[in-house]
């Protein structure tokens, strides 16, 4: 998959903006393609690659000084661009391991884990990236930087890292050959289910039945 340069030749490759930009462009790009269904077989391995290298964009975006738009108020940019092709397409080819059980603040007490999907994050994150490359596109630079930044902090960032969490998970159960419980109707519309319901409708990830579908291999 091709890395996407938005920045002019005249512009500074070394510079804060272009480089977080070119990061999040390649990502769009890349789970674009990936959506397209082309290579089912490197469905997880391209996604862990490439949100963990939007996590390193993240992590620069997170340790930067607060980013301060020019702007009082947000230009309009109009209607955002609908994803649930997007959506539905990175549904279908991760079937066997989409939902997910995850635990929104690691730090708030006794909160159970919940149902959430990797289609739907992967979704929602490529939103609010999108929204601050069209900011980026049209020479407000900070305003995009700003927005990727808050974002960061309040959307894609967490739900980034959740879905990356989720992907080494399915790697460590088919590489180390540790199958999970049979799925049982574990879905996103249930709000209150504990750690042993979690559990036991994971899915059945079993490295005989997901290994080859989605392009991993198991640990010799």
């Amino acid at each position: 998959m091709s890395d996407a340069t938005l920045h002019a030749t005249s512009q500074n490759p070394d510079d804060f903006a272009v480089q977080i930009a070119d990061q999040i462009e390649s990502f769009l790009v890349a789970v674009t393609e990936v959506a397209r269904g082309d290579e089912p077989g490197s469905t997880v391995p391209f996604l862990l690659l490439e949100v963990s290298q939007l996590l390193l964009a993240g992590g620069r975006l997170g340790a930067h000084e607060d980013i301060v738009p020019e702007e009082r108020y947000e230009p309009d940019l109009g209607p955002e661009p609908d994803v649930d092709e997007l959506r539905e397409n990175l549904a279908r080819l991760l079937e066997p391991v989409d939902i997910y059980s995850e635990v929104f603040d690691p730090y708030e007490p006794r909160k159970a884990p919940v149902p959430a999907r990797i289609s739907d994050d992967l979704a929602d994150v490529i939103t609010d990236l999108r929204h601050g490359m069209a900011h980026y596109r049209s020479g407000r630079i900070t305003e995009a930087l700003w927005w990727w930044q808050f974002s960061y902090f309040s959307n894609w960032g967490p739900m980034a890292s959740s879905v990356l969490r989720a992907l080494q998970s399915v790697l460590i159960h088919v590489r180390l050959n540790q199958p999970l419980e049979e799925l049982d109707g574990l879905d996103t519309d249930q709000a209150d289910v504990g750690d042993e319901t979690l559990e036991f409708e994971a899915g059945r990830v079993m490295a005989q039945e997901i290994g080859g579908p989605l392009g991993l291999g198991q640990a010799q």
